[in-house]
């Protein structure tokens, strides 16, 4: 373990809410910072003035997505025990997996109606996660991604014979 990496507390939740409020602390936002575990995933969650935490967001949620990459690989040694982790600020999360629905309903219904695939713009793997869960669901629909990163995107596509 690196000489930085020994700086961190032992548990991944203590070391998740360390990163997290020293990014807070460096950018100078007023915010505070809350840390949940579940079973399954480990939840960071910044609060504080929308428009301030906008510099936490980044453009298309590329700073944040780079904090939770950062805090993901910082909070497990090994493969042993590892769990999803979330950073979220001002609530940006849920209001993108509502707009990634709305995105997946359009598509899904295109490609029904025209009867072919529907491509979708690049989007990161943590959001394209988002729109093939939401639409595993749905009959007569299914998803696959192509390309390579960063132009890794999403395909809608109606399944033969689903009419």
């Amino acid at each position: 373990m690196s000489e930085a990496a020994g700086n961190l507390p032992e548990a991944p939740t203590e070391r998740v809410r360390a990163i997290v409020e020293r990014v807070v602390a460096e950018l100078e936002l007023d915010a505070e910072v809350s840390v949940e575990e579940g079973d399954e995933e480990i939840v960071a969650r910044v609060e504080g003035e929308g428009e301030e935490l906008g510099v936490l967001i980044g453009r298309h949620g590329q700073t944040i997505d780079a904090l939770q990459l950062l805090c993901y690989r910082a909070a497990f040694d090994g493969p042993e025990g590892r769990k999803r982790v979330t950073v979220d600020a001002a609530g940006y999360r849920d209001r993108r997996r509502e707009a990634l629905e709305g995105v997946a309903d359009r598509a899904a219904e295109d490609a029904l109606r025209l009867g072919q695939p529907v491509h979708l713009e690049p989007m990161s793997a943590n959001e394209r996660r988002v729109v093939h869960q939401y639409l595993a669901g749905r009959s007569g629909i299914a998803t696959h991604s192509e390309g390579e990163e960063p132009e890794r995107h999403l395909v809608v596509a109606p399944l033969v014979g689903s009419e």
